[in-house]
């Protein structure tokens, strides 16, 4: 196997890894809002807290997913000089 094929596999798994980090948090951002419509929490600590975790996974979930579907060109950016 060539660096530019283990790279492309290891920025993969890198991806799907910050992809799966990402999903708990993202559930939690979600539930957030339906724990405040039954009345057991109030909004502003739920808007402070939660929700700006949500954010923060989203945005971890985009990244994971370029990392996952750019990784070809990430491993041919970083490995230009190798022999394909």
């Amino acid at each position: 196997m060539k660096s530019k094929q283990l790279a492309n596999v290891l920025i993969k798994i890198l991806g799907l890894y910050v992809c799966l980090c990402a999903i708990p948090e993202l559930v939690i951002g979600i539930g957030a809002p339906l724990v405040v419509a039954l009345g057991a929490a109030k909004w502003d600590v739920v808007m402070t807290e939660e929700l700006s975790n949500a954010i923060g996974a989203v945005i971890q979930l985009v990244v994971g997913l370029f990392l996952v579907v750019k990784s070809r060109k990430l491993a041919a950016f970083w490995f230009k000089n190798e022999d394909a």
